[in-house]
C-alpha cells in the first residue's frame, strides 16, 4: 500500500471505547477564527437552567442533526409549543462524527428537492443565526471509468434535467481541471455538481439549535425519555426522570436510540447500526500548494469518498457486504446506556482494498501519513432509505429515523416533516421514505441481511428496474409462490415475490439489468401478444386490501373520496385527496353487501393508504369497522379475449356481457372455490379480479390453467401488465398520480365528482384549482427510438429547453414505437405537438397523440353494438 502510514491511533483497543473527541479537529473551518468558538459547554448549562415544561404541542425525542432541524422548522413556522428532549447532549450519537458531506445528487426523484433544500438553507444559516457552521462548497465529482457508468450518468442527467440543480456530465479534460491530482488512465467521463461540498455536523446543529431557540423551540437535555404512553384522545404522556409531559404529538428522531423508542410503544422500527470508518490524513504537499479547495471525489468503482480536510484528505470507504460490519447486538439487547460520543473501535484491515483503489486514482495518498481513523455508527434502514411521516396504527406518533445520509437530509427532512405536520399533508410526495412501507414481514433478520446488500450497494450500478435480492423472499409469499418461483423472474413489492415475466425454452433467464432493453424484451411481447390474442392470468395477490363495514361506512367514504360510491354490487375507481387537492391514493371501490366494501390498493400503498383512512375515521368518529384483509385474500387476473370462455366452463354463473358486465362484482363459485369476482382489467381487455382465500390460491390457478388448455391459456407477469396500461392510457397512481400533482392536471376529470352532494377533502381546494385554471397537463406522447425506451422520470425538451418531464412509458409491442406519458405546460399539451424527450444522453423525436392508442375492451364493445368504428 505504498507508504501511507498510521501516525496516531485515536480509536482504543476496546470496542465501544471512549474517545473524547473535540469535533472540530475533523472538519476545517477557516470562517471560525475570531468568533465564538463551539463545544464550549455553553448551551449543555443553558439547556439545564431552562424552565422544565410539563405540556407542549410537539415533544421531538432526540438531539441529532434531523430533530434539532425539526424544532426549528417547527418553531420558525410559527408553531408555539415545541420542545425537543435529548438524552445527553446535542449531536450525540451519528451526528457528531459524521464525515458532513453535502451534495445535490440523488438518484431518486423527490429526495433530489430534499437535498437542494438542505443546501440552500446551509448557505444562509449562520447570517440568519450568528452561528459559524463551517460550509465549503467546492463541488463534488463522481467518476466513470467504465461505459456502463457512463450509461449510468447519461441516464442520470435526464432524471435531473427538469429540476433545478445544477448538474454536468464533464470529459476527462475537465475533470483533471477541477481534480488535479487524479490518476486519469481509466477515467472516462465525471459527473459534476457545482455547490456540493461539506459542512462541520456540529456547527449545523448548534446553529440550527440556535435558530430553535430564537424562534421560541425549547431544547432540554439531558432528559431520558424513560416510556410513552398514547391516550384514548390521541395524545401522548412522555415519562422522564424528571416528570411527565403530556404533548399533542410525539416525533421520534433518536437516530440509533430510534428502535428503544419504538419498543416503548409496540413497533419494532426496522433499523440497525452499521460500522462506518473513514481516515483523516496528515498535511499533504500537494494538496497544501493547490490555490483552491479540491471537489469532493466519489469513486464508484473504488467505492469511497474522498474530500480535502484542512491541508490533508479525508477518505471514506464502503466496504461490501461481505465485509462490512454491523452492531447487531444493539439491535438484541439495545444501545449501551452511557452511549453518547463514543466510538467503535477501527479496523484498518477492512477497508484496505479500497484504501488501495484510493491511492492507485490519487497517488499523493500514497506518501500520506494517517492521524485519525474514525469507525463510528451509522443507522440504516432495510433499503437504506430514512423513514420520515406519521406511522399507521398509531395516532400522532411521527418518526424521521434511518439515516445514513443523515447531514444532508437534515434541512431538508425539517422542513418536509414541519409542513407536513402544520398542514396536514405531505408538501410534495416522498412515499419511498414512508415509514409504512414495512410491516410485519419486515423481521430483524431481514433488517440484518437487507442492511448489509445496501451499505455494500452504495455504489453499485443503478439500473431502471433494479431489484436486489438479499432477504428473500420474506414470509409473505402469496399461495402461488412455489408453483411459479422456478418459470418467472420475480419482482419484489412490498415484501411480496411477484412475476415480472415469465420464461420459455430458449430465453436467457434470470435478471441481466441494463440501460438498454435486454434479455425480457421479447418475452414480454410474447405476454403482451399472448393477453391481446386469447387468454392470460396474473398474479395480483400483493394489492392492499381493507374491509370496511358498519352503518357510517358510506358517509365515511363518501367523505374521503371524489367519486360517487358504488351501488351494491358495482366497483369503480375512486381517489382520495388532500385538502390542498392532489391526489393522496387511487384505489377500487367494490360495494359487496349494503355497507359492506372491499378497497384495492396497489402493494406499495397498502400501509399509506390505510392510515389516511383510519385516522379520518377517528378523527371524524364513524361507526365503521376497518381491517386489513392484505395477507387473508389471493387475487388471480384474468384477462384476453378468451378470458370468459375459459371461466364459464367452470361456473353456473351467467358470465355474458349483459349478465356480468363492466364494473360489476358478485360472489360466485369457480370449480367450487369461493371467489368475489369483479369484471375489471388493468389490461383494457376483457377480464375479471377473482379475489379468494389464500389457501386456495393454487387449487384455483390450477383448475383455470386446465380449463384453458384449449384456448392457449398462459401466464403473463406485471411488465406486460404495464404495457398493456400504458397503450389504453390509464394512468398509475406514483407515476401520473400522486402528492405532486392535482386529478385535473392528470386527466382523471371523468372520476371526480364536484357536484356530489358530500364535501369531500379536497373538494374546495379543486374548485378553485378548476376555476384558476392548469398551468400544465399530461400528455401522451409516441417516440421514435432505437435500442432504449422511456421508463419515466425523463426530460422532456422543447426549443432546446427542458420543459417537462415523462411520468412513464414502455415499448408498445402493437405499434412498433415508444410509448410515454408526460407533463407539460399547456401551451405545448395539443394533439400533434412536436418535442423531444432525452434517453442516454440522446434526445429523440415524440410527437403528442389522441388517447389511447388503443380502446379498451369496454368501449370497442359498446361502439361494436352501435356499429363504429374501433381503435386497436
Amino acid at each position: 500500500m505504498g507508504r501511507m502510514t498510521l501516525c496516531s491511533k485515536t480509536a482504543d483497543p476496546e470496542p465501544l471505547a471512549m474517545q473524547p473527541f473535540v469535533q472540530h479537529i475533523f472538519h476545517w473551518d477557516n470562517t471560525l477564527e475570531g468568533k465564538q468558538p463551539y463545544g464550549t459547554g455553553e448551551e449543555k448549562s443553558a439547556s439545564l437552567e431552562a424552565r422544565w415544561k410539563d405540556s407542549a404541542e410537539t415533544v421531538i425525542i432526540g438531539g441529532g442533526c434531523v430533530g434539532v432541524s425539526l424544532a426549528y422548522h417547527l418553531a420558525k413556522a410559527g408553531m408555539k409549543d415545541v420542545l425537543l428532549l435529548e438524552k445527553s447532549e446535542l449531536t450525540a450519537g451519528s451526528t457528531w462524527h459524521a464525515a458532513g458531506l453535502t451534495t445535490y445528487f440523488h438518484p431518486g426523484i423527490n429526495l433530489k428537492k430534499i437535498h437542494y433544500y438542505s443546501i440552500k438553507l446551509y448557505e444562509k444559516l449562520e447570517e440568519e443565526t450568528g452561528q459559524a457552521v463551517g460550509f465549503h462548497q467546492p463541488g463534488s465529482i463522481r467518476i466513470a471509468t467504465t461505459p456502463t457508468r457512463v450509461d449510468e450518468f447519461k441516464y442520470q442527467m435526464t432524471r435531473a434535467g427538469w429540476h433545478p440543480t445544477e448538474q454536468y456530465l464533464i470529459a476527462p479534460e475537465r475533470v483533471q481541471e477541477l481534480f488535479p491530482l487524479l490518476n486519469m488512465e481509466k477515467i472516462l467521463a465525471g459527473l459534476y455538481n457545482p455547490g456540493d461540498g461539506h459542512i462541520d455536523p456540529y456547527s449545523l446543529t448548534m446553529a440550527l439549535a440556535a435558530g430553535a431557540r430564537k424562534y421560541g423551540a425549547q431544547l432540554n437535555y439531558p432528559v431520558q425519555v424513560t416510556n410513552l404512553k398514547p391516550r384514548s384522545d390521541g395524545t401522548w404522556e412522555i415519562e422522564t426522570p424528571n416528570g411527565i409531559i403530556q404533548a399533542n404529538r410525539v416525533v421520534n428522531t433518536a437516530g440509533f436510540w430510534a428502535r428503544e423508542i419504538g419498543k416503548m410503544v409496540g413497533l419494532q422500527h426496522p433499523l440497525i447500526p452499521v460500522h462506518h470508518q473513514y481516515i483523516v490524513t496528515a498535511s499533504v504537499p500537494e494538496v497544501k500548494a493547490l490555490k483552491k479547495e479540491l471537489p469532493v471525489l466519489r469513486d464508484l468503482e473504488g467505492s469511497y469518498y474522498l474530500r480535502q480536510e484542512r491541508d490533508g484528505l479525508l477518505l471514506g470507504p464502503y466496504e461490501s457486504q461481505e465485509k462490512m460490519k454491523l452492531q447487531k447486538s444493539w439491535v438484541t439487547h439495545g444501545v449501551p446506556p452511557g452511549f453518547g460520543k463514543e466510538l467503535f473501535e477501527s479496523d484498518l484491515d477492512r477497508i484496505m482494498e479500497h484504501v488501495e483503489a484510493a491511492m492507485e486514482m490519487v497517488p499523493v495518498l500514497k506518501q500520506a501519513n494517517i492521524i485519525n481513523v474514525v469507525a463510528g455508527p451509522i443507522t440504516y434502514s432495510p433499503d437504506i432509505l430514512p423513514m420520515v411521516g406519521p406511522h399507521q396504527g398509531l395516532q400522532n406518533y411521527w418518526v424521521a429515523v434511518g439515516f445514513g445520509y443523515g447531514i444532508i437530509h437534515a434541512g431538508g427532512i425539517g422542513k418536509y416533516l414541519s409542513d407536513w405536520i402544520l398542514e396536514g399533508e405531505p408538501p410534495f410526495d416522498l412515499i419511498e421514505l414512508d415509514p409504512n412501507r414495512y410491516g410485519r414481514w419486515t423481521t430483524t433478520e431481514y433488517t440484518e441481511v437487507k442492511a448489509r446488500e445496501s451499505y455494500g450497494f452504495n455504489n453499485i450500478v443503478g439500473y431502471p428496474k433494479e431489484e436486489r435480492f438479499a432477504g428473500r423472499p420474506t414470509e409473505r409469499v402469496s399461495g402461488l409462490y412455489e408453483v411459479l418461483k422456478s418459470k418467472c423472474s420475480m419482482g419484489f413489492h412490498a415484501g411480496w415475490e411477484q412475476p415480472h415475466w415469465f420464461y420459455k425454452p430458449g430465453d436467457e433467464t434470470g435478471y441481466k439489468p441494463s440501460f438498454q432493453r435486454t434479455n425480457w424484451f421479447e418475452p414480454v411481447g410474447r405476454e403482451y401478444k399472448q393477453v391481446m390474442e386469447k387468454v392470460g392470468v396474473i398474479d395480483l395477490t400483493p394489492f392492499g386490501k381493507f374491509s370496511i363495514k358498519g352503518s357510517a361506512s358510506v358517509k365515511l367514504l363518501d367523505h374521503l373520496f371524489a367519486n360517487v360510491i358504488p351501488k351494491v354490487g358495482f366497483t369503480n375507481i375512486s381517489h382520495m385527496l388532500t385538502p390542498k387537492g392532489r391526489v393522496y391514493a387511487e384505489l377500487t371501490i367494490s360495494h359487496l353487501k349494503p355497507g359492506e366494501f372491499l378497497l384495492i390498493t396497489g402493494s406499495g400503498s397498502e400501509l399509506h393508504d390505510l392510515r389516511w383512512i383510519e385516522e379520518e375515521a377517528i378523527r371524524g368518529q364513524y361507526n365503521v369497522e376497518i381491517n386489513n384483509v392484505t395477507e387473508e385474500i389471493g387475487v388471480l387476473g384474468i384477462a384476453g379475449p378468451y378470458s370468459r370462455k375459459v371461466l364459464q366452463k367452470l361456473t353456473t354463473e351467467d358470465l355474458s356481457d349483459d349478465a356480468f358486465n363492466f364494473l360489476l362484482c358478485k360472489h360466485l363459485k369457480i370449480a367450487d372455490i369461493p371467489v368475489t369476482a369483479v369484471r375489471i382489467s388493468y389490461t383494457g381487455e376483457l377480464g375479471w379480479e377473482l379475489y379468494h382465500k389464500q389457501e386456495d390460491s393454487a387449487a384455483l390457478y390450477s383448475v383455470i390453467m386446465e380449463a384453458g388448455q384449449e384456448e392457449g391459456i398462459d401466464n403473463f407477469g406485471t411488465y406486460a401488465l404495464n404495457t398493456l396500461r400504458l397503450e389504453k392510457g390509464f394512468r398509475a397512481w406514483g407515476a401520473e398520480m400522486n402528492c405532486d400533482t392535482n386529478p385535473l392536471e392528470a386527466g382523471l376529470k371523468y372520476f371526480i365528482k364536484l357536484n356530489k352532494p358530500a364535501d369531500f377533502i379536497g373538494k374546495q381546494a379543486l374548485k378553485q384549482i378548476k376555476e384558476k385554471g392548469l398551468e400544465r397537463q399530461l400528455v401522451y406522447l409516441t417516440l421514435k427510438t432505437d435500442n432504449v425506451d422511456p421508463e419515466g422520470n425523463e426530460s422532456v425538451w422543447y426549443n432546446g429547453k427542458v420543459i417537462g418531464n415523462t411520468t412513464s412509458g414502455c415499448y408498445s409491442y402493437s405499434t412498433q414505437q415508444s410509448l410515454a406519458f408526460a407533463y407539460v405546460p399547456m401551451e405545448l399539451s395539443k394533439v400533434g405537438q412536436k418535442l423531444e424527450v432525452e434517453l442516454l444522453g440522446k434526445n429523440y423525436p415524440a410527437t403528442i397523440i389522441q388517447e389511447p392508442l388503443i380502446m379498451t375492451e369496454p368501449t370497442r364493445t359498446r361502439l361494436q353494438k352501435k356499429g363504429g368504428s374501433v381503435k386497436i
